[in-house]
């Protein structure tokens, strides 16, 4: 009987990287070590990301792609250190892939599995352009809960949040995956090659000193944040009372945009949490980031449920409302010049620093949607162009939550006024931004 490493030596593998940016915890790179001998990466920087929207927005704005070049470079330093490198692509990928599978003698492609359709046809068109002996392995490496694990089909997962976390919160959190030992030394050199920020269409710019953001993209400065916010300032066991902040790097964990592009793992937050609960404290705060990881689910298997109908002007109610696609309101609200000084400072930071808090995002898309009663695919649109930490689930699920065509069951508005009274009394934010 042939041993594994005879088998290894026989076939190559691609590992196809999408939003799965990281070396620890990725189920698809350890499959793909495990079985290869050889193991190649790649990644596209598909033209049709920087295009413009049918809203006139650029799908992947300034710090957008700031962010992610930071995590290619950081993504490819970690693959080298392992023996492998990072192939990078300003191409179509079903014009590319091909190629790779032919020159390199590709027999399997490992990706992490999409559903919203944009994500899936490319996946589709690539597969129709690759030959049929071609071996595919796909995962779900997106989620805390993992699609097997829950203990509801799809069909079953409830419109609401509660009544979902009530169902899953005791669901068992799979273990991180560990890298088996690299066969082949670390490359000397990291030779990846990356485009400039205005190769992809946007002019450079330097970082506005007033964002509440101040971090680079990667795995490297994700594990590093992870580290910083629990382990030397302790600031989770203050999570709960500080994360509606609206100043300054601390009043949250700001972990949301690495999770977006898959730098770190859902399941490595979950862990590190477990670990600080024994080691520090267990208390309202370190349940609430474990909280908030379930809402991320919750919007991922909203999206997996009822498919494109999260793009759709009356949302998974397919509710009929009247909107209006006025472009001078659009305007006002884009460039923080509407008659509400707490929405005008919120937008006036995402414009010139692709970062908004919580409590912001939910203020302003309120008043775009509720009181302006814009069409909130126009604002999703823009959010998802500016924003640092763009989720096309979460992004797309909150802005129906907050429209009324989601899963919000009281279908509330936000008093802005009222809002910005409570939480920002002084004013202290809306002079940073408005002075």
């Amino acid at each position: 009987m042939k041993n594994v490493e005879e088998i290894k030596t026989k076939s190559n593998g691609l590992v196809w990287f999408t939003k799965n940016l990281r070396v620890q915890d990725n189920t698809l790179l350890k499959e793909a070590l495990n079985k290869h001998q050889k193991v190649f990466a790649c990644y596209f920087l598909d033209p049709r990301h920087f295009q413009e929207d049918r809203f006139g927005f650029k799908k992947t704005g300034p710090f957008r792609t700031k962010f992610l070049l930071e995590s290619l470079r950081n993504l490819s330093c970690n693959l080298a250190a392992i023996g492998i490198e990072l192939q990078i692509f300003q191409e179509y990928p079903e014009k590319k892939i091909p190629l790779l599978v032919d020159n390199l003698s590709i027999q399997d492609i490992y990706l992490q599995k999409e559903w919203t359709s944009e994500e899936m046809n490319v996946a589709n068109a690539v597969k129709k352009a690759c030959h049929n002996h071609l071996n595919w392995t796909e995962a779900y490496d997106q989620f805390l809960l993992h699609p097997e694990d829950l203990p509801l089909s799809i069909p079953e997962i409830p419109k609401v949040f509660t009544a979902f976390r009530k169902n899953v919160e005791k669901t068992q959190i799979r273990k991180c995956k560990t890298l088996p030992v690299p066969k082949e030394n670390a490359l000397k050199n990291d030779q990846t090659s990356l485009p400039f920020v205005k190769e992809l269409g946007h002019k450079e710019f330097k970082w506005d000193h007033r964002t509440a953001f101040p971090f680079e993209g990667g795995e490297s400065n994700a594990l590093k944040r992870l580290n910083e916010y629990f382990w030397e300032t302790e600031n989770l066991s203050s999570y709960k009372k500080t994360r509606n902040g609206l100043l300054g790097k601390e009043y949250s964990s700001k972990l949301s945009a690495w999770l977006a592009l898959g730098c770190i793992s859902a399941r490595t937050i979950y862990h590190e949490v477990k670990k600080y609960e024994k080691e520090v404290v267990k208390n309202d705060s370190t349940y609430w980031l474990i909280f908030e990881l379930l809402w991320r689910d919750f919007f991922k298997y909203i999206s997996l449920k009822h498919g494109d109908a999260i793009f759709q002007l009356g949302g998974i109610l397919q509710k009929e409302y009247t909107w209006t696609t006025e472009a001078c309101l659009m305007e006002r609200w884009i460039h923080g010049t509407t008659q509400e000084a707490f929405v005008n400072a919120n937008m006036l930071e995402l414009k010139h620093t692709g970062w908004m808090s919580n409590r912001g995002r939910q203020n302003v898309a309120s008043y775009l949607a509720k009181t302006l009663q814009v069409d909130w695919r126009m604002g999703a649109a823009y959010f998802e162009s500016q924003l640092i930490d763009y989720d096309v689930h979460s992004n797309y699920g909150n802005w129906m939550y907050v429209a009324g065509v989601g899963n919000d069951p009281r279908n509330r508005a936000f008093n802005v006024s009222l809002q910005a009274e409570r939480y920002d009394p002084e004013q202290k934010f809306q002079e940073r931004w408005l002075s």
